[in-house]
């Protein structure tokens, strides 16, 4: 038995039966896209968040009132919490001797913000902190400068704005550095400009600007964006775990937590974001495997027929190969191979269409795209798999044909 006979056979079918090949394979082609293209964008998902979390660094952590990922029963729950106030990141602060790096921060969506006669969309983040919370979050800043601690004390009306907001409300080549912005009828001097950073899953990162925590509390919290986010940022990765233990057990001081009792907020790290957001991947993953699934088995189903018509069609031939000498195992194995290769073929389109639909798509919304070997190879070898279940049975027959009958057949 020849491999590349058997092969070229197999391509030889294609090419005669022309519309037939190309229904089967595309079915086979339908079925793998599927699959790479939810493992296409796994994957960049994962080096998306990846990415992003070793931006901020592993020694910083997060604390807050409610989890990110709840049920709508356990909100109830959640609600009831005390809110993370302003004095109470302040005493933490004070209270920490692992790090002094204990930062608040507010965020409210969907803000307006004006120069003279310009203004934004209604979509501008606005985001309250302090003079530390920049570093913590490795930001970096492009002209200007960020907050100094006498800019809180003060209670100073400053802000650092994001490019696309300057774009936006200034002229351009006009240097914003100096200029005056109005949010909600509150006039703050710009002092800083962000480097730029692009969009991330579509949502742009320099759409934002940050006032002082304080003016962000006396004007713009309301009763669900009131509490605070602490953001913690532990002097070495040695210190990372103790620091986590210190600032839970003095939160529980401060928020006067009795013994026994639970936690009244949220501790967030690297860790259990990436946990959290698995949950989303995990869906994903399975949706893009069972869809595949389903059209590869109606892709099994096509291939089988096609196979059943092929050995009917060389009957004859089966019959000359086995008055000369051919075993019936050979004859088996020929056409597993063929059905391999017809599966292989299809399989290889869709590798194509799905990871270049995918990272296409990937791009588009600011996503780290790169090539997802093992969903490729995890296709190939179901492709494979495919080829020999429906390919058995049709190989069976070919196998089983009597010679003397099938030298008959016309």
């Amino acid at each position: 038995m020849n491999v590349l006979e058997s092969v070229y056979l197999a391509l030889d079918s294609i090419r005669i039966n022309k519309l037939r090949a190309f229904l089967t394979l595309l079915s086979i082609a339908i079925g793998v896209f599927a699959i790479i293209g939810a493992g296409t964008m796994i994957t960049a998902l994962n080096n998306t968040v990846n990415n992003k979390l070793e931006e901020i660094g592993e020694n910083t952590f997060w604390i807050q009132k409610m989890p990110n990922v709840h049920s709508g029963e356990e909100w109830h729950k959640y609600i009831k919490r005390k809110s993370i106030t302003y004095s109470q990141v302040r005493e933490l602060r004070r209270m920490m001797e692992l790090t002094d790096r204990v930062s608040g921060v507010g965020v409210s969506e969907g803000q307006v913000v004006k120069s003279g006669n310009l203004s934004t969309d209604p979509n501008v983040g606005l985001i309250g902190t302090d003079d530390i919370y920049f570093g913590n979050h490795n930001i970096e800043i492009r002209d200007g400068r960020p907050f100094a601690e006498e800019d809180i004390i003060l209670n100073r009306n400053v802000a650092v704005i994001g490019n696309d907001v300057i774009v936006k409300i200034f002229p351009k080549g006009t240097n914003a550095i100096g200029k005056k912005i109005t949010i909600k009828n509150q006039s703050y001097t710009i002092i800083g400009i962000l480097k730029e950073k692009g969009a991330v899953l579509g949502q742009s990162q320099d759409n934002y600007v940050y006032v002082p925590v304080t003016q962000f509390l006396k004007y713009y919290a309301s009763e669900w964006e009131e509490s605070l986010t602490i953001s913690i940022k532990a002097r070495n990765k040695e210190l990372r775990e103790p620091t986590i233990d210190e600032t839970i057990g003095n939160l529980r001081i401060i928020r006067n937590i009795k013994p026994g009792e639970p936690n009244n907020f949220e501790l967030m790290t690297n860790e259990t974001i990436t946990e959290q957001f698995g949950g989303f991947v995990g869906f994903l993953t399975y949706f893009g495997i069972i869809c595949g699934a389903i059209a590869l088995i109606a892709a099994g189903v096509g291939i089988t027929n096609i196979m059943l018509v092929s050995v009917k069609e060389r009957t004859r031939e089966i019959g000359i190969r086995k008055a000369v000498g051919a075993k019936s195992y050979w004859i088996l194995l020929q056409f597993i191979i063929e059905t391999i290769t017809l599966c292989q073929i299809g399989g290889l389109f869709g590798i194509i269409l799905g990871v270049g639909s995918a990272g296409l798509l990937s791009s588009a919304v600011g996503m780290d795209v790169s090539l997802p070997v093992t969903w490729i190879l995890f296709s190939l070898g179901v492709c494979t798999l495919l080829g020999v279940f429906a390919g058995s049975y049709p190989a069976w027959k070919a196998a089983k044909l009597d010679p003397i009958e099938a030298l008959r057949y016309e």
